[in-house]
Formats: structure tokens, C-alpha cells, sequence
């Protein structure tokens, strides 16, 4: 970070599992931060770490440099920008606003022009990681947006990310490479939660097959990451259910629109419904696992709280 320019004025408007980490990057590499976020908590923890808390986006983003919305969708974006005491009148004039909500590329072209005619910049940057990754400044991101948005929001991305991938010049590109990594997420995911599922009612030792997998041809990510959670009967969200039932509703909404087959996409995304459907929307996404058990009428380890 030698030789950065740490008095950018930053605003973070999100402060949950990964805009809050993104804010402690921030933090970290001396910028002065404030931050907005509707949950109660957070506002406190992140007080008392450095932010300066506001009531509105607006009010966080009045005169920054740089605003990273760390929101869930579209329409919360918009809302951050446009709403009422939104961030796009308040942002400094040649700011820039980070966008990293994973959303459909024609939004994300459509909020970038309508940002871009009031004189500040867009850049869209959905990202990649995890909530450690981006509380250690770890994070991947996958940002599109003219030279000026990159330009103006470097300094604070090179604080939050260990790979940058900048992959064109106008919004719209990063939203779909994005979509390309969900559907693959959420397609592994529930693959690895019907594997151990099939493999419990083999009557396998689930801890052996995690062992054996994660050293074979089968292994993937997703598998080495989430089924840890359900051999630990541990459903707590890093990433909830309800996530996959947006992306990859987003994802069949693009292959429509393109009259592009995408069926093993739309049969994840099946089993994501069917997992919120049972209650489980809010919980970790490798509760599909747990559906397969419901419906086969097996045993799982038992979520924490149960034992």
C-alpha cells in the first residue's frame, strides 16, 4: 500500500458478512470510512471499529470519493442510489459508485447510465471470497466500467482485493461474469449436498466420504467447503439458501431472454426452492442436503442448536 492516497473519503453501505469486512479493509489501509446499514447491530459493531455511522446512504455518501454498495440486489441498489436521501446526489462529483450486488447485466448497464449523467462514475464490481476473505482485504472482484471509474475507485480497491479482474470497459460485463460463477456455485453446491445425501443413505461414514472425495476426481470446491457444515450439523448462513433462489433465478431469466437451455441450472434452482419452501430460506445453502434427507427420511448430523 506505499504511497496510497489514504485521505479518500470512503462510504460503505451494506455492513453485513462481506461489506462489513470490506469497510475493515478500508479501515485497515487508513481511509476514513462511513458507513450506513439497516440493521441495528451492525451499525453498533462497526461504530465501535471506526466507522462513521449515518442514518441514510445519503448522509454516509455526502461528499465521497468512493461508495461500495455491498447490498442484494437490483433493486436495493437502486433504491441506494435513487431513493430517497440516496447516495447519487450527495457522492462527490467525479466519485465513484462500487457496485457489488450480483445482478442481471442490463440492470447493472441501466443503473451506470443513469449514475453516469449526473457526473460521477460506476464501476461494476460484483465480488468473490467469502466474509474472511473480506475482512482480510482478500477478496476477487470482477469489475467492468470505463477507465474513469477505475481510475477513480483504485486506491480502494486495491485495499479490498487480492485479484482484480478488470474485464471491459462499460457496466454490464462484470454483472454476467458473475452470473457464469453463480450458476457454477449454486450447480456444485447442490450436487455436493445430493452427493453426501446419497452417500448417508448408503449407509456410508459421512467423514470418511468427505475424506475420500476431497482427495478424488469427484472433489470440487463447493464440496470441500460446505459439507464440513453438514457433518457439523452447523446450518448458520455464511451464505444463505435464499441467495440461489436470486441468482439462479436471475440466471434462467437471462438464458429465457437469450433462448439459451441452461437445464441443469434450472434444476439447482428447483432444488433451492424446494429447500426454502421447507422453511429453510434463511439458512446456510448447504441445507439442500437436508431436504434430500427429508425426503428420503435419513439422518444428518443434527444442527447445532438441537443437540
Amino acid at each position: 500500500m506505499s504511497g496510497q492516497d489514504t485521505t479518500m473519503r470512503c462510504a460503505v453501505i451494506g455492513l453485513g458478512s462481506m461489506g462489513g469486512g470490506m469497510a475493515t479493509s478500508l479501515l485497515r489501509a487508513g481511509f476514513s470510512v462511513s458507513g450506513y446499514d439497516v440493521n441495528p447491530a451492525a451499525r453498533d459493531r462497526f461504530a465501535q471499529e471506526g466507522v462513521r455511522i449515518c442514518a441514510t446512504p445519503g448522509e454516509a455518501a455526502a461528499e465521497a470519493d468512493c461508495v461500495v454498495a455491498v447490498v442484494v440486489n437490483a433493486e436495493q441498489t437502486e433504491a441506494v442510489l435513487f431513493g430517497p436521501d440516496g447516495c447519487a446526489a450527495r457522492m462527490k462529483p467525479g466519485g465513484v459508485f462500487v457496485s457489488s450486488a450480483t445482478m442481471a447485466p442490463d440492470r447493472a448497464r441501466a443503473l451506470s447510465a443513469r449514475l453516469e449523467d449526473t457526473g460521477r462514475h460506476y464501476l461494476d464490481a460484483p465480488m468473490s471470497g467469502g466474509s474472511a476473505r473480506a475482512a482480510d482485504g482478500q477478496l476477487t472482484m470482477l469489475a467492468s466500467g470505463s477507465p474513469a471509474a477505475f481510475a477513480a475507485a483504485r486506491p480502494a480497491l486495491e485495499a479490498m482485493t487480492a485479484t482484480l479482474y478488470e474485464l471491459g470497459d462499460s457496466a454490464g460485463l462484470g454483472a454476467a461474469f458473475k452470473m457464469v460463477n453463480q450458476l457454477l456455485a449454486g450447480v456444485h453446491i447442490a450436487a455436493a449436498c445430493e452427493a453426501i445425501a446419497f452417500a448417508a443413505k448408503q449407509g456410508l461414514d459421512l467423514n470418511r466420504v468427505y475424506e475420500v472425495i476431497t482427495k478424488s476426481a469427484g472433489n470440487s470446491w463447493m464440496f470441500e467447503n460446505r459439507i464440513p457444515h453438514v457433518l457439523d450439523g452447523d446450518y448458520a448462513p455464511r451464505s444463505a439458501v435464499d441467495i440461489f433462489t436470486k441468482d439462479l433465478g436471475i440466471v434462467l431469466d437471462m438464458a429465457r431472454a437469450q433462448r439459451f437451455p441452461v437445464p441443469v441450472a434450472g434444476a439447482a434452482l428447483q432444488m433451492y426452492l424446494m429447500t426454502a419452501a421447507a422453511g429453510m430460506g434463511g439458512d446456510d445453502d448447504a441445507s439442500v442436503a437436508r431436504l434430500y434427507a427429508q425426503i428420503a427420511g435419513l439422518s444428518l448430523p443434527q444442527p447445532v442448536e438441537e443437540r
